[in-house]
């Protein structure tokens, strides 16, 4: 699954669509939470937003958690009454079949008392387990380890980026996230402007990418062989040519036979303008070996 996508600033919001809020479970009317980081001179992004249904507060005690069960009825009603049993609040999950009829995955987003608890309450389960206590009897194993999303807030002395503020939750309205209510004095001229929305599942966050006003955006569509050192000889051009990339994504058409590639770059420091990189892409891909086809290129903003 693509991770990102495209979109325009209107009138100061952001339109979260409809896929992108089903998978981050960000619902309608539900609270969003909010920090705006600033970038260095350096580089084509100019704000961060992320967004998140936890508090910030909340980040140092959540927890990334894996239980694996068996594929029985009950499985999951003794694995929820085992982890609240520990004190951990289930906030986002999803589970999935690992190997069909044998084991069920459940990976959970939850929340713990204190760092460090997820040892304490792994060494509970292992001693359960061993003592064949009925209580676990269908819970195979569990793995707990503290999320990494409290590394977004750290404060790094390679200054990569900066803390602006933490926004009051907003409420998602017809879809919508409104920058103006915690962000006007600061996204005062985003309004038109293209941004990157980005998902970290495992994080259930939502990365919002505010480029510089000098950056040249274009979207790159490619058909090439699904073959090893197929992606690095199409892209070796742009490297060649000084373009910066911002998003790659490569899917496989027929296997072992042709595959296609779309990116996303700022060609600002290229000094060449859509239509010639697109000629000199196109020269350069003639020259490989195998079909290497440039299928469009346009620009973003």
């Amino acid at each position: 699954m693509r991770s990102w996508e495209f979109t325009r600033v209107e009138g100061n919001k952001i339109r979260i669509d409809g896929w992108l809020a089903g998978v981050m479970g960000l619902v309608e009317g539900g609270y969003i939470y909010s920090s705006l980081f600033r970038y260095p001179e350096k580089g084509p992004k100019r704000y961060e937003l992320l967004l998140s249904m936890y508090p910030q507060d909340n980040f140092r005690t959540l927890s990334h958690m894996v239980v694996y069960m068996e594929d029985v009825p009950g499985a999951t009603v003794q694995s929820a009454e085992f982890l609240a049993g520990q004190g951990v609040n289930i906030l986002n999950s999803v589970s999935l079949n690992g190997i069909s009829d044998t084991t069920i995955i459940w990976n959970i987003m939850g929340e713990i008392s204190f760092a460090g608890e997820g040892e304490i309450i792994k060494e509970r389960f292992a001693r359960l387990k061993a003592q064949g206590d009925p209580s676990v009897s269908l819970i195979k194993h569990v793995s707990i380890k503290p999320a990494s999303v409290g590394r977004i807030f750290r404060r790094d002395s390679d200054g990569v980026k900066e803390e602006v503020r933490h926004g009051s939750p907003i409420t998602l309205e017809d879809g919508a996230f409104d920058l103006c209510r915690e962000y006007g004095d600061v996204l005062s001229d985003v309004d038109g402007t293209e941004v990157m929305i980005t998902l970290d599942p495992a994080s259930w966050l939502v990365s919002v990418v505010f480029f510089k006003q000098d950056t040249e955006l274009v979207q790159i569509n490619m058909s090439i062989p699904d073959s090893p050192g197929a992606i690095g000889a199409a892209l070796s051009c742009l490297a060649e040519a000084d373009v910066n990339l911002i998003s790659v994504f490569s899917k496989i058409a027929i296997a072992y036979q042709k595959m296609s590639l779309e990116v996303v770059a700022d060609i600002k420091s290229s000094g060449l303008s859509d239509a010639g990189l697109a000629e000199r892409l196109r020269s350069h891909l003639s020259e490989q070996n195998g079909v290497f086809e440039l299928s469009d290129l346009k620009r973003l903003n």
